[in-house]
């Protein structure tokens, strides 16, 4: 018989939105936990961003709702408080990224859950915390990097940049599954339940604290210098005769194989190149050095020569080589579904951490809209008569 998922018989009620709670949801789900995403009855926002099916799905709710059931429901209908607290009772884990105040009117804050369920682990996640001057904001990823000092740093010298992945929604959707894995091998030894509380804010500061400790320390004044790093060089992105590469080197032995690949064999012993961040200072004696290399090679022969050299290089793609990167094949890093709508098959990340005992896995796509409501309401308690009774008063 095949191995149990990990956290099979683990039930979580996803009330997530947007990115930080569906990809912590997600990444419960791929591990074998009934993961049962509560939608608005019309569909939430989320469901509908970037759309590529028919109905109006988004690639991002396609990717991190698989592997969940879905449950539509009216939080503001009378009816919707009894469902919320049978919810609850069946519940392992409830995971949501809603305000506070909230969470508070819907009956999910920890103490209403935890009156009804004494072991509940409640997993949290907002913009900024639930204390502090700040508490009560609102605020998406992008809030997080400008507000962290990360957009400061970010492009060439000129306005602010953004990043285009959200790494804080995704990177605190990663700090909470953690959190909730702690709390569950703690409720496991004590029977205990407790709050795991994430925030935006809280991850985009736990990611720039290597910059931010060089500021409080030091006090030197970082300025955006677009792809270069700030604390090595070569480490910068560079064009070839057909496209760019990205090249980063690190150490000295790694310099040395560098500067002997490019013909710069005098900068080995130069004091001006002699630790990282001497050669971060003088990148532009480097950069030239680079260019004048890459001038006469293409991406394929520049790489080539790089590997050989164990210089660490990539090349620039773009999303449709991403697409077809050979190693992104052999790996099937990509699994290809079908949807209810979509014209071809939608691609989704396998799980990125691969276990050799119990590996976690796309079992199914996600949800249509209230797709399961009836199933997850039947194994509440509800009869067919009540079913039918709450989708007339329009609670489900």
């Amino acid at each position: 018989m095949p191995t149990p998922l990990p956290l099979a018989g683990i039930r979580v009620i996803d009330f997530g939105r947007f990115i930080a709670g569906p990809y912590c949801g997600m990444l419960l789900a791929d591990m074998g936990a009934d993961v049962i995403r509560i939608d608005r009855r019309q569909g939430s926002e989320d469901r509908y961003t970037g759309p590529v099916t028919e109905q109006g799905e988004g690639g991002a709710y396609l990717s991190l709702n698989r592997n969940k059931r879905n449950l539509t429901l009216d939080t503001s209908k009378p009816g919707a408080s009894g469902i919320i607290r049978r919810l609850v009772r069946t519940a392992d884990v409830v995971l949501a990224n809603l305000p506070i105040a909230v969470l508070r009117k819907m009956g999910l804050d920890y103490e209403s859950a935890s009156a009804i369920k004494p072991d509940i682990i409640l997993a949290r996640m907002s913009a900024f915390g639930p204390d502090g001057p700040y508490a009560d904001r609102l605020g998406f990823d992008t809030i997080a990097q400008a507000m962290s000092g990360a957009m400061s740093l970010t492009g060439f010298p000129g306005a602010p940049v953004r990043s285009v992945v959200s790494f804080e929604d995704y990177g605190t959707a990663l700090h909470t599954a953690f959190g909730i894995m702690v709390a569950l091998y703690h409720r496991a030894r004590t029977g205990e339940g407790q709050i795991v509380d994430g925030s935006l804010l809280a991850t985009a500061v736990t990611f720039m604290q290597a910059l931010l400790a060089e500021r409080s320390v030091t006090g030197i004044v970082r300025e955006p210098r677009g792809n270069a790093a700030f604390f090595t060089a070569p480490a910068d992105t560079y064009r070839t005769k057909d496209g760019w590469v990205i090249v980063q080197v690190i150490g000295e032995d790694m310099f040395a194989r560098w500067a002997r690949l490019v013909g710069q064999e005098d900068l080995i012993n130069d004091p001006r190149f002699t630790g990282d961040l001497l050669r971060a200072g003088n990148r532009e004696i480097i950069t030239t050095a680079m260019n004048a290399w890459l001038a006469t090679r293409t991406n394929a022969e520049a790489l080539a020569e790089l590997q050989v050299a164990r210089v660490p290089a990539g090349p620039v793609l773009d999303l449709g080589e991403v697409l077809e990167d050979p190693q992104v094949k052999a790996r099937e890093m990509l699994r290809y579904v079908d949807y209810p709508g979509a014209p071809r098959p939608v691609p989704l990340a396998d799980p990125a951490v691969r276990l050799s005992a119990t590996p976690g896995s796309i079992r199914h796509r996600a949800p249509t809209l209230g797709e399961h409501t009836g199933e997850v309401l039947r194994e509440l308690g509800y009869s067919e008569e009540e079913i039918s009774a709450l989708r007339a008063a329009q609670v489900v």
